[in-house]
């Protein structure tokens, strides 16, 4: 077991890395894709199956958290570890993207945000103390800074105001989260979609010499091209020996094309809800287990998948299920869905150190394209 929070480039291929982070409670394999697990929970899975699935990291959400059960009860219960019986790395982030997209009433100046609960009303702060304190007491692995996100489009004015702040946020984090060898804490690169903005937040937080660099602030609203174009300008200017996170992304194209502009780290509803909305991610795309189509259809989502979700499951049994909003379907296609995903992230670690990864990614993105096959 490793002591410290580390951190390696094991291959490279062209801009796309193939790393490990090492941590006391598990080594994670980069790119790596962490399911979300929003209130202490990956939505419709048990636990040892998002392990089983390749996950060797989660993510949990401070705003959810603090508001219920509460960060003081989780740490009385033994951390969030425990809690939830996930022994392996968890990062945290900080509350501030669901702070100004879910709260009530909220205030936001410079010592931090004032806001009531979007379940109850009741008042809160969080400062950047505050979040760190939280995140402590959870017991993360990795927790991030608290940081304004604001959403794409928005005034440059306003965006450069936000990054600013968030740049002050990031000391003063920094401070709270002190000397932790076995642990990690992240800055988040903001400036919207302005170059010279994302380029002066990513200078100013590499001279802090973080253990990690997010890069947040995208996929809240702008087209993929400009999300591309801030990662082109971005990655460059970070620590070349160090994880960068690309915050709620996204798509499995997105991870493609943002993996071979050398990022790390993801995470993303997008699965979760899929499958609890009906939607199953395959290697030929897509599949609307709402459509009447599959009603009669004795396929699999995939015959030739390790998961039995995918594999074991015809789409009329899980269209069936879907149509009756029967608590199976959300976790079947859930379980298909990170499966998908995981195997997805494995396929890109593979074709990394082989050396292939521009022609793996060209044969993902034209199974796709292929789409579905009509049933025989």
């Amino acid at each position: 077991m490793v002591e410290n929070f580390g951190f390696q480039v094991l291959a490279t291929d062209g801009l796309a890395r193939r790393g490990e982070i090492s941590m006391p409670r598990g080594t994670i394999r980069t790119p790596a894709f962490m399911p979300v697990g929003t209130g202490g929970t990956v939505k419709a899975m048990y636990m040892d199956q998002v392990r089983a699935l390749g996950s060797d990291i989660i993510l949990g959400n401070t705003y959810h958290l603090m508001l219920r059960p509460g960060a003081e009860r989780v740490a009385r219960l033994g951390g969030l570890h425990h809690f939830a019986r996930w022994p392996h790395p968890i990062l945290t982030d900080s509350g501030g993207f669901q702070v100004m997209s879910l709260a009530k009433l909220r205030k936001l100046d410079e010592r931090g945000v004032t806001f009531r609960s979007h379940i109850d009303g009741s008042p809160y702060e969080m400062t950047p103390e505050r979040s760190i304190e939280i995140q402590g007491l959870l017991d993360s692995d990795i927790q991030m800074q608290l940081d304004e996100c604001t959403a794409l489009p928005a005034k440059p004015s306003e965006i450069e105001r936000a990054m600013e702040l968030s740049l002050r946020w990031a000391e003063r984090c920094k401070t709270a989260f002190g000397d932790q060898p076995g642990k990690a804490m992240f800055g988040i690169v903001q400036g919207g979609d302005i170059a010279a903005l994302r380029i002066a937040s990513a200078k100013a937080l590499r001279q802090m010499d973080l253990k990690g660099y997010a890069i947040g602030g995208l996929a809240v609203g702008e087209p993929q091209p400009v999300m591309l174009d801030m990662l082109d300008i971005t990655c460059p200017e970070l620590p070349a020996d160090k994880p960068r996170y690309l915050m709620g992304v996204g798509t499995p194209d997105d991870i493609l094309k943002s993996v071979a502009r050398g990022v790390d780290m993801f995470d993303c509803v997008m699965p979760t809800r899929a499958g609890r909305h009906g939607l199953a991610y395959t290697r030929r795309g897509k599949i609307n287990l709402r459509n009447a189509r599959h009603a009669d259809d004795p396929r699999p989502l995939d015959e030739e998948s390790d998961c039995p979700a995918s594999r074991d499951y015809s789409r009329a049994y899980l269209h069936h299920l879907v149509r009756s909003q029967e608590a199976l379907a959300a976790m079947l296609l859930t379980w298909n869905n990170l499966a998908y995903y995981q195997s997805l992230m494995q396929q890109i670690r593979d074709a990394i150190e082989a050396g292939n990864f521009a022609e793996r990614a060209a044969l993902i993105t034209a199974g796709w394209a292929r789409g579905d096959l009509p049933p025989v």
